[in-house]
């Protein structure tokens, strides 16, 4: 009974996140965005104590059973684990806790977080890991099964417009995506969940808490038989069955209740545990050096994070969707210009702030309805989202990504207080634009939605070219997105260090 409960409330789970990632529109965001808010790791960047505690209190009194119903990269091990089961037939087997890769990770895990190398964090955080997958795997698959190759180019960054650029930019985070897709596939398949009790860093920070679970599966010695049907079905692999002894490694167990299913003799129950250990004295001392070791492996990780605190097959059909200037002339693509500071979302209090917060799960990349946002290919900020206006601007009344973002790196905002964030500056290159040949134009200034851009006379030419109030600008980049000049825009939004 409680491993059929696990199995639904798991699913349930999988399938809401699974959904919302992949949810172009935002119509689900009202019903299931809570879900991406109660994921460890964006709780703790969001300093959402209330879900923190939550989480911390659910362990401690249930076991680590939201590694094994809320966190979407713990339910798909377990489907590819159970596929993996029934596919070999061979059941599991007891291995012995890799504690220097486990805790070697951990506390690696802890020092990235703490100074900044979000590019690590991104690609251990398990939430952040399935939002990439789901984003750069499935939802392509899902656009184009449901709107054709038409709809999959244009959300997929307009290859018909810009192929050999904009595939080249989503190639890293496609292949990172790909990548974490076959280590995860290749480990449960062979191996239940080792991903997630090796290398997890969320899991090892919950196993500190789960090895004193009140209630956990407990193993009676009088009634066991030693037949090993309870190891051999454990996916954890941290049940050990000897001739004359039994031991649950509870720091690795994710209570998925398959033991307890599995044993015909009643010798495994999932109950009142507190302060109390298994039977046998061999399992005792296996407990007191599981804690042990997971004490020190904690106060290592809390002393460094003391110490540091101190110091992005469908070419063929691409061409046909080229864009042509009245039937003759083909318009060029037009090239992202480099920026001397990176673009952040409105909502962000600053370039650094929203890159020490997010976690790359590309959930405001996957709901951005203008196609501004988009992965970063730089190294030090890979795979973490920033904005460029080759296929459109932020517009003043969307505010979606603030509403979406789990993590705090982009603070929700009202429509109202949108334009409080001055998130860039626009900044003409004369040597670009085409008024400077005497071409009326003007388009800029036309689009601006806060008036920063004035048309001023060009002298000699007689005709007007731009001119950028920079207090007035919020970086929203219409006028970049707008102008005619190609393949670079004549205009040029360069980021603000700090928003507001």
């Amino acid at each position: 009974m409680l491993k059929k409960i696990r199995i639904w409330a798991a699913l349930l789970f999988w399938l809401g996140i699974t959904l919302l990632l992949m949810d172009v529109s935002g119509v689900l965001h009202g019903y299931l965005g809570w879900m991406a808010k109660v994921q460890f790791l964006p709780a703790v960047l969001a300093l959402n104590v209330g879900v923190i505690v939550a989480l911390v209190l659910l362990t401690l009194i249930f076991g680590r059973v939201y590694c094994s119903v809320i966190c979407p990269l713990g339910v798909f091990q377990d489907g590819i684990s159970w596929l993996g089961t029934h596919r070999s037939k061979k059941p599991y087997q007891y291995k012995k806790e890799l504690k220097w890769l486990r805790y070697g990770v951990w506390v690696l895990f802890v020092i990235a977080l703490i100074a900044g190398v979000q590019v690590l964090v991104a690609l251990l955080a398990p939430y952040s890991a399935y939002g990439r997958m789901v984003q750069n795997l499935l939802q392509p698959l899902y656009l184009w099964g449901a709107n054709g190759i038409e709809a999959l180019a244009e959300r997929m960054g307009s290859y018909a417009i810009y192929p050999r650029e904009v595939w080249m930019r989503s190639l890293p985070t496609f292949l990172i995506a790909l990548g974490t897709l076959i280590v995860i596939v290749v480990l449960s398949f062979k191996g239940g969940r080792t991903y997630c009790n090796t290398i997890c860093p969320v899991g090892t920070t919950l196993s500190f808490f789960s090895r004193f679970a009140m209630f956990r599966p407990v193993i009676d010695a009088d009634k066991c038989k030693h037949c090993k049907a309870c190891e051999l079905h454990c996916k954890a692999q941290c049940i050990a069955i000897g001739k004359d002894s039994e031991k649950i490694d509870y720091s690795r167990c994710v209570d998925c209740f398959n033991c307890i299913d599995e044993c015909k003799f009643g010798a495994l129950q999932y109950r009142w545990a507190w302060g109390k250990a298994d039977s046998s004295p061999s399992a005792q001392n296996d407990i007191k050096g599981q804690n042990d070791s997971g004490r020190r492996a904690f106060m290592t990780g809390t002393a460094v994070a003391a110490g540091t605190l101190a110091l992005k097959g469908i070419e063929a059909k691409a061409q046909s969707l080229k864009k042509v200037d009245g039937g003759f002339a083909e318009v060029l693509p037009k090239e992202a210009p480099k920026r001397e500071v990176p673009i952040t979302p409105p909502g962000s209090a600053s370039v650094k702030d929203f890159y020490r917060h997010c976690t790359g799960c590309q959930l405001c990349v996957a709901q951005c309805p203008n196609n501004v946002l988009r992965p970063s290919t730089d190294l030090e900020r890979l795979m973490q989202p920033e904005m460029s206006f080759e296929k459109g601007f932020c517009r003043p009344e969307c505010t979606r990504c603030s509403e979406v973002c789990p993590t705090g790196a982009i603070c929700k905002i009202e429509k109202e207080e949108k334009t409080l964030y001055h998130i860039g500056t626009a900044h003409v290159n004369r040597s670009l634009c085409v008024a400077e040949d005497g071409t009326a134009c003007g388009k800029c200034a036309q689009m601006c939605p806060t008036g920063a851009i004035v048309m001023v006379d060009n002298e000699g030419m007689g005709n007007q070219i731009p001119t950028v109030n920079e207090e007035v600008c919020i970086g929203c980049g219409a006028c970049e997105f707008y102008c005619p000049a190609r393949p670079v825009s004549a205009i040029t939004v360069n980021g603000r260090n700090q928003h507001c």
